[in-house]
């Protein structure tokens, strides 16, 4: 078999998720019996919805909350250890 011919066969086995023997035989009756392939199903979407955020939820309190950890961060980086 030639490599063109076999690269073809495992992705037809690939597109199908059918066995080697299955996928040459179904490509062989088509061949020899002059049906064409049968035309890709509909290609599969998804439909996001756009939640929104929680009720109670202030978007406007994000900004507030990063610079209270960066504050927070920074606080426990620098800061020295007691003397005794």
């Amino acid at each position: 078999m030639d490599e063109d011919v076999e690269r073809m066969l495992r992705d037809a086995m690939h597109r199908s998720r059918k066995s080697f023997k299955e996928t040459l035989n179904t490509a062989l009756r088509n061949g020899l019996g002059g049906k064409s392939i049968p035309a890709r199903g509909k290609k599969f979407t998804v439909d996001a919805l756009p939640l929104g955020l929680r009720s109670g939820i202030d978007p406007t309190s994000f900004n507030k909350l990063a610079d209270e950890l960066e504050s927070d961060t920074f606080l426990a980086k620098n800061r020295r250890p007691k003397r005794r």
